[in-house]
């Protein structure tokens, strides 16, 4: 299901031309036919634009009962264990986040952890070291924590097209155990998730899986997201074709690509973080905040205003406006079915961070360059 491009140069002919001039003459001549024969025209190499490495479908989904929309890709292989599972595609988190069951023989998993003798233990092609820690998902009160372990194995990422691309071997997270807010434990691989931002989860060793290929020459190590059409999201999860690209060529990153760029900070500990100074305008009123552009937001844009009051759920018909300090501009009308904006106040979620939702993903490109620390809007 879910590439390197061979080019062979083309060398010219020898030419031999041969004169036949008078019998006097022919010893000057055998002479000048003689270089002329060894002579050979310059070698050319045809010159080939670099090309990504790969360009996959992924998934829409959408269940019946909600507003939720979200978009997937499908894992088809961890190590040597053959998979049918499919992981939120997040441009809002870094790092694989995958569920040990069905990856790890099942004696392995218990409610209170993976069981490890030593320092590590290799199966199945994956090394699942003693490292535990835990990842937390959401906005503060609706937190979902997974508990697990620091492991290591290639992943093979596949779609309906029958495109298949395989990463080297990265590290990633697996968890045994996954609870909501109110301590419920959540059904098995319910929180997978394939995290694309740049900066690291849990560990600083588990990064983007996308940062894990090997790339063709002068080919940069990233993605590009194309448009998401917003129709045939379905509880059964709907294939678009050609959505991501990996890797990127020179032209993606010069601006005969036209997107906006914005370089990023590094923060120690967490690398270099997906937030984006930027202001939003909205109610007749506008802040300075920090943007993360995330398809692993399912419906609900949020405000982190730290002058807001009034807090809660905008009203239809509201016009939000975000424009990026490099230039970039968005602007949306909020409904009651599309485009919802929650305004909150960091004082109370500890999130200074503004998060806009996969609405924005309907009209927009978005790409992110790991090597040169920095990521890429552009409109439709």
């Amino acid at each position: 299901m879910l590439l390197s491009l061979k080019v062979q140069g083309t060398i010219n002919s020898l030419k031999r031309i041969y004169q036949h001039k008078s019998k006097l003459l022919i010893s000057v001549t055998a002479l000048s036919l003689l270089l002329s024969a060894c002579k050979k025209d310059k070698e050319v190499t045809a010159t080939v634009a670099p090309t990504p490495l790969a360009t996959i479908g992924l998934y829409k989904y959408q269940s019946s009962s909600s507003t939720a929309k979200r978009i997937f890709v499908d894992i088809n292989k961890i190590g040597t264990v053959t998979l049918n599972y499919a992981a939120t595609f997040d441009t809002g988190s870094p790092g694989l986040v995958f569920d040990a069951t069905g990856v790890l023989p099942a004696s392995m998993i218990t409610s209170s952890g993976i069981q490890i003798t030593g320092d590590s233990v290799s199966v199945n092609g994956i090394t699942v070291t003693s490292r535990t820690a835990v990842v937390k998902y959401g906005v503060s009160p609706n937190i979902v924590s997974q508990y697990g372990n620091l492991a290591y194995a290639t992943v093979t990422l596949s779609d309906d097209n029958n495109n298949t691309v395989t990463t080297k071997r990265i590290a990633f997270f697996l968890y045994y155990k996954i609870v909501d807010s109110d301590g419920t434990t959540e059904p098995a691989h319910s929180g997978d998730v394939f995290g694309v931002s740049t900066g690291s989860n849990a560990f600083t060793e588990v990064v983007s899986p996308l940062d894990g290929f090997k790339l063709p020459t002068n080919v940069t190590s990233g993605f590009k997201l194309s448009a998401i059409s917003n129709s045939n999201f379905s509880p059964s999860l709907y294939f678009q074709s050609n959505l991501l690209t990996i890797g990127l060529v020179p032209n993606d990153l010069s601006s005969a690509g036209g997107f906006t760029m914005h370089p990023l900070t590094y923060v120690s500990g967490y690398g270099y973080l997906p937030n984006i100074p930027a202001t939003i305008t909205y109610g007749g009123k506008s802040i300075s905040t920090e943007v993360v552009f995330d398809t692993g937001n399912p419906s609900t844009a949020i405000i982190e205003d730290r002058t807001a009051s009034a807090l809660g759920q905008l009203p239809a018909n509201t016009s939000v406006t975000v424009t990026t300090t490099k230039g970039f501009s968005y602007t949306y009308t909020t409904s009651s079915t599309a485009n919802l904006t929650e305004v909150l106040n960091p004082n109370v979620t500890g999130d200074y961070r503004s998060v806009l939702a996969i609405d924005f993903f309907f009209t927009n490109l978005y790409l992110t360059d790991y090597a040169n620390h920095q990521i890429g809007l552009k409109k439709q």
